[in-house]
Formats: C-alpha cells, sequence, structure tokens
C-alpha cells in the first residue's frame, strides 16, 4: 500500500505545477487526502472491567486521570458542542470491552457481517447507514455531555482512528445515520 500521506505536502506543491484542468487537480487534491484538523480525547463514561492493553494501542487509546479515553481526529473542532453520538469501528479494539452483556449477541453479529464485507463495500455513499449500538457512552469533553457509542461499517479502522466523533448538523453521512437510527440532531 503506498502511504501518500507521508508525501502529501511535495504531491500537493507539485500539483500546482502541471497544465491539467482545474477540475482535475481538485479531484487529485481530494485523493491525496491531507487534512488538517486536531486530535480529540472522550473519555468512557464507564471504565469496562475489561480491556485491550492500552500501550499496545498508544495512538488509539490512553488511561489518564483514571478515565480510559480513545482518540478522534477531527478537521472541525469547533463542531465539538454538536457531537451527539460517537462512532467505531467494527473492528475498533475497545468495541469487545465496552459491549455488555445483554447487547453482545448483537453487536458480535454486526461485527461478523462487517468483516465480510471489503472497506469499499462498507464506505459506498449511496447506501443505507448501518449500525448497532454497543451499549457505552463516551464523554464530551467540552461539556460533560454522556453521547452513546455506536459501531457502523462506513468507519474504517484502516483509515485515523477508527473512531469518530458524529455531528449530523454538519455532516451529511452523520446527518443520514442519525435520522435513520433516530439519533440526536443538534443545531
Amino acid at each position: 500500500m503506498l502511504k501518500i500521506t507521508a508525501y502529501a505536502d511535495r504531491l500537493l506543491a507539485d500539483l500546482e505545477s502541471l497544465e491539467w484542468p482545474d477540475h482535475i487537480k481538485q479531484m487529485q487534491r481530494h485523493w491525496i487526502g491531507k487534512s488538517e484538523g486536531a486530535d480529540v480525547w472522550f473519555a468512557l463514561a464507564k471504565i469496562p472491567d475489561t480491556l485491550p492493553d492500552v500501550s499496545v494501542f498508544p495512538k488509539m487509546l490512553r488511561r489518564r486521570e483514571g478515565q480510559v479515553e480513545f482518540k478522534i481526529y477531527t478537521t472541525r473542532p469547533d463542531t465539538l458542542f454538536g457531537a451527539t453520538y460517537m462512532v467505531l469501528s467494527p473492528e475498533h479494539p475497545l468495541v469487545p470491552a465496552i459491549t455488555p452483556d445483554n447487547r453482545r449477541v448483537t453487536v458480535d453479529a454486526y461485527r461478523a457481517e462487517a468483516a465480510r464485507k471489503s472497506e469499499l463495500e462498507r464506505s459506498a455513499l449511496a447506501k443505507d447507514k448501518t449500525g448497532v449500538f454497543t451499549g457505552a457512552y463516551a464523554v464530551n469533553p467540552v461539556n460533560g455531555e454522556k453521547i452513546p457509542v455506536w459501531i457502523a461499517e462506513y468507519v474504517l479502522a484502516s483509515y485515523g482512528t477508527g473512531a469518530i466523533m458524529a455531528v449530523p448538523a454538519h455532516d451529511q453521512r452523520d446527518l443520514e445515520f442519525a435520522l435513520q437510527h433516530g439519533l440526536d440532531v443538534r443545531i
């Protein structure tokens, strides 16, 4: 696999010297995928009895001040107040630990179903946004609000940290998911 992000600055700079139509250059910029944003840590509202070894996943998980936290990356930290739910990839290492017994059969079945699909199938834009509630909650770091943690196939473990904050008022995909699953949309 090419590690395009390691060369993003150079690719973007060299793109400007090409005599290509603007719309082709724009498509290339999107393909290169460089974005600027911030890492944000969300604490779990309740610490699970068992946890994956956070030292194995330092880019995704940490223990801090008696809390267990997971990291998301956002290009829009200004929308933190609008986050109404979180989504982890079905493969995220926290999923087994945060899923209570009364949700385990549903969550495990969904994880198995997602594992049978390719990343392309999972990230297709024109399809229903499937997902299941894990039974866990995270704490929004800007307002202390408890928000539900879901898993959904449209969040990929191979992209970023495999976790997102969902802001339905500012993201079409998050809005579609929220409407489909009866989740809050804060305007």
